[in-house]
């Protein structure tokens, strides 16, 4: 039987992430993402790439943003136009259990977007170049519980469609989370 995991895409791309000068933890996060991956392809499971809404919304060079900024009908709309496909990709692998056992769905906990546990929250948006308080909205971003917009959008989708998977964010502090759903015999 073939095992699928079905995987947001910057686990697989890291190119298609925001630039951003290396952070605390990331060293961690990467050694996690390297894990998982590796770990995925030892024991033969296909990983299956989940669109990034960011970047097939704003491309390669957009700014950092936060949960806030996504949740509107349009990045939602545009969300579930990318996953609807997905879905129906899904159907299929779950039509035929025989051949096929979908293990879950992992996202990048911390993104606003692809977070699962954890988002990216603050008081972000506006004209930048002529804030005299840039520092201080800059200072309100910060991690949050909860998920981001389009894990949102992906879990209101399988709900529509009566599928129930694993969904679990990549996140460093708590690496067991991701690591169990490749835990079988």
């Amino acid at each position: 039987m073939q095992k699928i995991l079905f995987v947001a895409h910057c686990l697989l791309n890291t190119a298609s992430k925001v630039a951003r000068e290396p952070r605390e933890g990331a060293r961690q996060e990467e050694e996690l993402r390297i894990a998982v991956l590796k770990k995925a392809i030892d024991q033969g499971v296909q990983l299956v790439q989940l669109p990034c809404p960011e970047f097939t919304l704003y491309g390669a060079c957009r700014w950092g943003h936060v949960r806030e900024q996504f949740d509107n009908t349009f990045f939602r709309a545009h969300s579930r136009n990318i996953l609807e496909p997905i879905i129906r990709e899904i159907q299929e692998y779950l039509a035929h259990p025989r051949r096929f056992e979908v293990l879950g769905i992992v996202g990048i906990d911390g993104s606003p977007s692809c977070g699962v546990s954890y988002t990216c929250r603050g008081a972000w948006g506006g004209e930048l170049s002529r804030r005299a308080d840039l520092q201080e909205v800059i200072s309100t971003v910060q991690r949050a519980e909860g998920s981001g917009v389009f894990m949102e959008v992906l879990n209101e989708l399988l709900h529509e469609a009566n599928i129930e998977l694993p969904l679990v964010g990549l996140f460093a502090p708590e690496r067991e989370r991701v690591l169990s759903l490749l835990d079988f015999s």
